[in-house]
């Protein structure tokens, strides 16, 4: 009898083991699963964000955002650049220039100041309607091209020009920075490039 009871509990110890050593088993490779998964995302998380008007969601990695974003942004500042008068340049451009690189800001800032006096002096206002971007996330720029409408003492002067800008931004510190706003002349979609180091970065 004692012999049959020591067998029966060695028969259920063992069977625990090996249950045990099942759960084991399991945990470990789950464990090795999340530790992929964790390799696979890092430097490459996305995060949602919004831009300053929202209109719809996008994403950014650690150096770059999605081309929807680029364009919300592309327009958002061609908005404070273009449509300027002298009642809504100043404000326009304190608003902007929280956007603008650290390394452009000066240069930007004086030539908006220009700008400001310019429109002040003549009575002048400028308004901008986009009719298409064309944007590129390597490049992370946007060529926007449009109908630019000039006016002094409110009459127009000539007709609407179409024009086309390109806007080049960077992402870094957890936000788009812009980079480069000039006019590119004869543009073609899809074909301008212009690197950040540009000398021109910033004309219009």
């Amino acid at each position: 009898m004692e012999f049959d009871r020591h067998q029966n509990d060695l028969r259920v110890q063992r069977k625990a083991n090996r249950t045990l050593g099942a759960i084991v088993a399991l945990l470990a490779t789950c464990q090795l699963i999340s530790l992929g998964v964790i390799a696979s995302v890092v430097g490459s998380e996305r995060t949602v964000i919004v831009p300053p008007s929202i209109d719809r969601t996008f994403w950014v990695t650690r150096d770059q955002a999605s081309r929807e974003y680029l364009e919300e942004m592309a327009g958002f500042v061609a908005w404070l650049m273009l449509d300027v008068s002298p009642s809504t340049i100043d404000w326009k451009r304190n608003v902007l220039l929280n956007w603008v690189a650290p390394d452009q800001h000066a240069a930007l800032k004086t030539k908006m100041d220009l700008e400001a006096d310019r429109l002040r002096s003549n009575n002048a206002a400028t308004s901008f309607l986009i009719q298409q971007f064309t944007a590129d996330e390597k490049e992370q720029s946007v060529l926007i091209t449009g109908r630019l409408r000039r006016q002094i003492n409110g009459a127009d002067v000539g007709e609407p020009e179409t024009r086309a800008y390109l806007a080049q931004f960077k992402y870094t510190g957890g936000r788009v920075h812009l980079q480069t706003f000039k006019e590119i002349q004869n543009a073609q979609n899809g074909q301008v490039r212009v690197s950040a180091a540009d000398p021109a970065a910033v004309a219009r």
